[in-house]
């Protein structure tokens, strides 16, 4: 159930207005002078070929590759400058980082624009003569945003370039809107201001009702909706974002140790600290044996080989249902559960009605878009206990509805 999400839409659609003023009285804080604390100084810049983004960056392009973050801003703002103190110091420490709108300017933002900053980030990686060619890491994205940018940054969580999610200071507005919690399969981390907070609420609802496995972290600091955005460098939320950069897009163990365990760096500091599916090596926590391991003991090489083949699946049942359904498309779930043995993975077969089709997946691994399609788990999901169930969700085109299943465990 969300709470207080009238007067939450009401703050995100009037921030854009009170933006603009701020940028008309040459007020906005994000005027300050290049740096941030990490070892390459950073300042903005713009592109032709990237209209109404600010691209944020060293000034000097180190000889290691740049992750990509892409941001939308407060009020969904088109004042690229908008979170400028906090967006220099994550560039300082080496990453790009591209905010949708023009430094300084007016209107509003879409997340179709965070999309275009990846889009544009790949294409110059990629083109002969450009400052960033083979300067980027473009197998490390990540999407964020503050409060409205939040929204932006949901939207385009999907998107498979996206290697993690930062929510600021944001939640989804309403319950129609939690396919979009159902579809991630990626790490997330909130940072959110604390019960001040006027997305404290719809924050809140949204954590509890991430996919069971998903890796995620919830901080809360008591400083309202505002963050400390404004302050030099970004302030505390500037330095907890770097390090939570540092770790899911460098592999910075040490940074990552600030937000693992229960005697986390941030959990012996003023933050609230909730944590899912945590652990330092990589955020998802192994299911299954790599397949390039042996098994622990072999039989001596004079054991005849068994007499019957093993078996060929563990039972499992899976449940459909439909979730959503619109003139034209519709959004369904699948309940998978274990039987009377415990799974290390299971994979579903889906029967779909005569023309509907499948556009997107989450929290599973599709083959095919129409007809018969088979689904299997992630990695992080596929390992149940006897009994136990767990989830996947499915966009698609048609009408949804009759669609039929069964499911084979191992």
């Amino acid at each position: 159930m969300r709470r207080r999400s009238k007067i939450y839409a009401g703050l995100v659609s009037v921030i854009v207005p009170v933006a603009s003023v701020i940028v008309m009285l040459g007020a906005t804080p994000a005027d300050a002078a290049v740096g941030g604390s990490g070892p390459y100084p950073a300042d903005y810049e713009t592109s032709a070929s990237l209209a109404n983004h600010t691209i944020f960056r060293p000034q000097t392009l180190p000889s290691e590759r740049l992750p990509i973050v892409v941001w939308g801003n407060g009020g969904c703002s088109a004042n690229g400058l908008s979170q400028g103190n906090f967006l220099r110091e994550i560039a300082s420490h080496g990453f790009l980082a591209i905010a949708n709108g023009a430094p300084n300017g007016s209107g509003s933002t879409t997340s179709q624009m965070l999309t275009q900053s990846i889009d544009w980030a790949v294409a110059e990686n990629s083109r002969q003569g450009s400052k960033y060619f083979n300067k980027l890491d473009t197998t490390k994205v990540a999407v964020a945003g503050f409060s409205c940018g939040g929204l932006e940054a949901y939207a385009v969580s999907a998107d498979p370039r996206v290697t993690t999610t930062g929510i600021f200071s944001s939640g989804l507005l309403n319950d129609a809107d939690d396919y979009q919690l159902r579809r991630l399969t990626k790490p997330i981390a909130y940072f959110i201001g604390g019960p001040s907070d006027i997305a404290y609420p719809n924050a809140m609802d949204d954590w509890g009702k991430l996919p069971t496995g998903l890796p995620a972290f919830m901080g809360n600091l008591n400083v309202g909706h505002g963050g400390t955005y404004d302050q030099a460098n970004g302030g505390e939320f500037g330095r907890v974002a770097v390090l939570y950069l540092k770790w899911r897009l460098k592999g910075d163990t040490t940074a990552g140790a600030n937000f693992v365990g229960p005697d986390c760096g941030l959990c012996r500091s003023q933050w609230t600290v909730q944590q899912k599916n945590l652990t330092l090596d990589g955020g998802t926590p192994p299911t299954t044996p790599p397949p390039t391991t042996p098994p622990p003991t072999t039989p001596p090489p004079t054991t005849p080989p068994p007499s019957t083949p093993p078996p060929t699946g563990t039972a499992c049942t899976a449940v459909y249902s439909i979730q959503d359904q619109w003139n034209g498309g519709f959004v369904a779930s699948v309940t998978v559960t274990a039987g009377t043995s415990a799974l290390t993975g299971w994979r579903v077969t889906l029967a779909l009605p005569s023309g509907a089709s499948v556009s997107s997946v989450w929290n599973g691994v599709a083959s095919g878009t129409s007809g018969t399609i088979t689904v299997t788990n992630q990695s992080y999901n596929g390992r149940l206990a006897a009994g136990q169930t767990t989830s996947f969700g499915l966009q698609g085109t048609g009408i949804g509805s009759g669609a039929t299943v069964t499911c084979t465990g191992s």
